[in-house]
């Protein structure tokens, strides 16, 4: 097995964390750790091994377990230079553009603001991997808060939607249900977003989780993704704040 691959850890009561692994060497890592328990029980499955932890912003719900696991592993501890005031301590800071050498593999800086002013997101072609946590979810994407807007998160997503189109996407919530369905109050005519949300459903009854997925596939059915301004975006990000 060559290249980085990813494996969702269910943690709390909607979030993921990401396990990576590289092929090649062996190199293990965490994408925004928050429980302790379920990750370490799933560092212990994978061998043991966990050399580094990657934080996307600095949400409790990302970061909250980040200190016991280190002091278990020993791992590395990388997050963005800006948000170092309010991670927790960093081993690494990293800037947009910068490359983080994950064994064979190597992750590629993306700043990502929107729904922090400081996220960040990661992006691992050896394995074509976008850990984008809160930026871009399946059918949908995060809610603006603290000074971030409209305008900054509509240019973040159109950054990662520039990626290959065969790109995982590996979000940070499993918010896939409720996106679809206000997806389709927007687009009710998307015939592949309709199919997408019927497989949802589907995959929610039987308890399964619905990430990754693929960018190409979040181009044809996610509205967020779809729309052509920064203006449009931000009324469709108001409407989705207010939908039940």
């Amino acid at each position: 097995m060559t290249g980085m691959t990813a494996q969702a850890i269910p943690i709390l009561s909607d979030n993921y964390a990401w396990l990576l692994r590289d092929g090649d060497t062996g190199f293990t890592a965490i994408v925004d750790p928050a429980e302790e328990a379920p990750i370490m029980a799933a560092v212990t499955a994978a061998g043991g091994r966990l050399d580094a932890i990657l934080l996307t912003h600095h949400h409790q719900d990302h970061i909250a377990a980040v200190e016991p696991i280190r002091a278990a592993t020993g791992a590395v501890v990388i997050g963005a230079l800006a948000d170092a005031h309010r991670l927790p301590r960093l081993d690494l800071s990293v800037e947009g553009d910068d490359r983080v050498q994950l064994g064979s593999s190597e992750a590629v800086v993306i700043e990502t603001p929107g729904h922090t002013t400081g996220h960040i997101s990661f992006y691992i072609a050896n394995g074509g991997l976008l850990l984008c946590a809160d930026t871009l979810f399946s059918l949908g994407c995060g809610r603006l808060t603290e000074a971030g807007t409209a305008e900054q998160l509509f240019s973040s997503l159109r950054t990662l939607a520039e990626l290959p189109p065969e790109t995982l996407v590996c979000c940070g919530h499993e918010y896939t249900q409720s996106n679809a369905r206000f997806a389709v109050t927007e687009e009710p005519e998307n015939a592949a977003l309709r199919a997408r949300a019927d497989e949802v459903e589907r995959l929610r009854m039987a308890g399964q989780p619905t990430v990754p997925t693929q960018l190409g596939a979040e181009l044809r059915e996610n509205p967020f993704l779809r729309v052509s301004n920064a203006a449009d975006f931000a009324a469709m990000r108001r409407r989705k704040d207010v939908f039940r």
